[in-house]
């Protein structure tokens, strides 16, 4: 944050996207930023949607008392049309005191207002929702490299399919690892880190199981229950895995990208689940689907052996497995 000058500052900052970690970051960095131009700078925050023009007029005009201020205005896309308009009427003309910050999912919704705050020359920052697993790595390295790090790209990748797709949990986990570790990541270190982990284990039960690999699946699932996991998240993932493989069998081949829209899960589970559903039968999957219920019956309704009742399990997915196959 040296070396920040008055000059610095853009007047109008645009955050669009609905990535509310990126977003929530841009606003803490522009803030950040003012502060160490003057740390007695006044920040306000507003919903666009519940602000009447009257209300900001003070903000937005030349304070007698000198001082910067910070107008952050979230979801501008509610703003009503005469705040809209006085917002851009202000925007051609910003007072320097002043940094308007205004978030923007960036869809059709007061699309006119991004429009016309981007062609008053207000400086964008991108919020999107990282699409592909490709920018969800590239994220997790430039984390690890805003932290000082350096981040092999099998890293990246082994820390995704540890932690998955949420971005708060992505960046906590890049965090986690710069503080406990010389900075140089890879992907020894996240394994080193995430072996025994609840969704590692819970999920490596459930693949191993659907694809009815027995032995794996009891490996996995007696290591897990060494390490401490707590079975219910186990019996959680099984359950997740045959409904998942259910629901993406049930909608037949198809781009993992497109059907990713129609069934409201992200396209790396799609696929995921299009690779396991091979073998699998409806008639397989209605047993599976009984077999995992009942097994979280007797793990969450308190069964004197859930570390059983979980084993019981997977044998009786891979049977309906293999009983239901063509």
């Amino acid at each position: 944050m040296g070396g920040v000058t008055a000059a610095d500052l853009a007047p109008i900052l645009l955050v669009l996207g609905d990535e509310e970690l990126l977003a929530t970051r841009a606003v803490t960095e522009a803030v950040a930023r003012v502060r160490s131009v003057d740390p007695d700078v006044d920040v306000r925050e507003y919903q666009a949607g519940m602000l009447a023009v009257g209300e900001i007029a003070e903000m937005l005009s030349p304070s007698l008392f000198g001082g910067r201020r910070v107008l952050v205005l979230h979801s501008g896309q509610d703003a009503r049309k005469d705040l809209v308009a006085a917002l851009l009427a202000y925007a051609k003309n910003p007072d320097p005191d002043v940094q308007l910050v205004v978030l923007h999912l960036g869809g059709a919704k007061g699309k006119a207002f991004a429009d016309g705050l981007r062609a008053a020359g207000a400086t964008v920052v991108p919020a999107a929702k990282l699409k592909g697993h490709r920018e969800r790595a590239a994220f997790v390295r430039d984390e690890i490299r805003r932290a000082g790090g350096k981040c092999t790209d099998d890293a990246a990748e082994a820390l995704i399919a540890a932690v998955g797709n949420d971005m708060r949990e992505l960046a906590a986990a890049c965090s986690q690892l710069i503080a406990d570790t010389d900075g140089r990541i890879g992907a020894d270190t996240v394994a080193r880190y995430y072996t025994g982990r609840v969704e590692v284990s819970g999920f490596t039960v459930a693949d191993a199981t659907l694809i009815g690999d027995v032995p794996a699946a009891l490996e996995a699932l007696r290591w897990a229950l060494h390490v401490g996991v707590d079975p219910v998240p186990i019996a959680d993932a099984l359950a997740d895995g045959v409904r998942t493989v259910a629901r993406v069998a049930a909608a037949g081949r198809g781009d993992p990208y497109q059907l990713a829209g129609t069934l409201g899960m992200p396209a790396w589970k799609v696929k995921s689940a299009q690779q396991r559903a091979r073998g699998w039968t409806p008639e397989g999957l209605v047993l599976a689907m009984r077999a995992a219920a009942e097994c979280n019956a007797a793990v969450k309704g308190g069964s004197d052996d859930r570390a059983y009742a979980l084993e019981r399990a997977v044998f009786s997915v891979a049977a309906a497995r293999q009983g239901g196959a063509r």
